[in-house]
Order: structure tokens, then sequence, then C-alpha cells
């Protein structure tokens, strides 16, 4: 069994890495999956989305494993109502998983809800239409006040903050996007403006824009004051397999 690798105190630690990885390493990930996994991974229909699944979820346990100093295959995952992940029975750690285009990550943490996204930045034609379906009308016209070439990069600022606290909350796409605003300006830090209207809930969470690698927008957002991060950054998925 590896070193426990442990989470301290106030703490987030937040895994990076390519999804991509060997036909060997991705056969060592699949053997430590659960068979309902193995059911969901079957279910894509093209082989790089399956191997990109098979490997994020491998990483997974292989960290869970290491902070709790068990074998990674062993773990067992609970679901809430909307989906969101934790372990069963639970053992004291928060975490998070998301992934986009080629790469994946996670937070981890103690005693606090979070939820992390990650977003391919891509143009998009109807943005400014989604922003008015789906953002509050403040955050839309905020949107549209900024200049062509500022537009872009505060529409995916403002959809990852969102979608990392709907994360957090663990309610997935039943939680309307426009029941709490977030800061988009490129010259704003990020926060919450309001929760349900009120400024008070919305001073209990944070929100860090996260900068993972270029070309992608990244959102953090926890229930508490602001804590300190630690970024681990890993060129393969693989080597979990390898570290210490």
């Amino acid at each position: 069994m590896r070193e426990q690798h442990k989470l301290h105190g106030r703490v987030i630690e937040i895994w990076i890495f390519p999804t991509e990885t060997s036909d060997a390493a991705c056969a060592k990930f699949e053997r430590l999956l659960a068979p309902d996994e193995k059911v969901r991974a079957e279910r894509f229909r093209f082989d790089r989305l399956r191997k990109s699944f098979i490997a994020t979820r491998g990483a997974l346990r292989c960290l869970l494993g290491r902070y709790l100093s068990l074998p990674p295959a062993s773990l067992e995952f609970h679901y809430g109502s909307k989906g969101k992940p934790t372990l069963a029975p639970a053992m004291g750690i928060d975490f998070n998983a998301t992934h986009s285009g080629d790469l994946a990550a996670f937070a981890f943490t103690l005693g606090s809800q979070l939820g992390i996204d990650l977003e391919h930045v891509h143009p998009l034609a109807e943005m400014q239409d989604i922003a008015g379906r789906f953002f509050c009308p403040e955050e839309a016209a905020e949107l549209a006040s900024l200049s062509p070439d500022d537009r872009e990069a505060a529409f995916f600022r403002c959809w990852t903050r969102k979608e990392a606290y709907i994360k957090a909350i663990g309610d997935g796409l039943s939680a309307p996007l426009d029941a709490f605003r977030v800061t988009l300006h490129p010259n704003e830090l990020a926060r919450f403006v309001h929760i349900a209207h009120d400024t008070n809930v919305a001073q209990a969470w944070t929100l860090h824009d996260l900068r993972l690698s270029p070309g992608y927008a990244a959102a953090l957002a926890y229930h508490d004051r602001e804590r300190p991060l630690s970024l681990f950054q890993l060129a393969d998925p693989a080597e979990l397999f390898d570290r210490p």
C-alpha cells in the first residue's frame, strides 16, 4: 500500500492532468473500477471518450486511495439525487471532479462543500442568446456591455463560476443558473454578488478563478472563507501508479 498523502487543515488540493494515456495504463485504471463504473464506460460510443472516462475515474480512485491509505479498488461511492458522488461511508474528505476537452481536474479538502468546473474556451455564435436564457439579467447585460475581444473570456468565466457553485451544492442541472449572480468583468475579482438575492448567504461562499491551462477557463467554489490552494500537475495520469 502506498504512503498516505494527507490533507492538512483548510488546504484545498487541486490536481490537473490530460485524460489521454496509454492503452496499458487505461487497462490498469479499468481494473480499479466498480462494476457500475465499467458499465458506464461501455456506454460511450467512441473509444476516446470511453478511455477518458476510465482514466478520470481511475485517477480519482488512486488519489482518494492515497489520501485515505486504502486500496483504490476498495472505495465505494454514493450518488446524490442529482448524481454528485461522495464516499460511502463518508470519510471526511470532500471532493469534486471536472473534465473538458483533453483535461481533467479534481479538488479535495476537509470539511467544506466544494465544486470545480473546467471548460475549453471556444467561439460560440449564440453566446449572447445562451447568456440571456441562463444567466441572470444583470450578468447578461454586463456581458453585452463588454468589447467583443473581452466577451468570450467573460462568458466562460461566468459559466465556470456558476457551474462550480452548482456542483458544490450537488443540484446539477436542476438548479437555475439565474438564481444567483457572480462577477464576470475582467477587472473584478471572482465572487458571488448574491445567492437567491441574499448578499449575506453569498458572503459565506468563496470563488476562485483557476488558471490551469492555456485555452481553458476554470473556477472553484466552496462554502467557507478563503482557503489556501495547492496545485499538482501531472503530465500523464499514469504517473499516479509510480508516485510515492
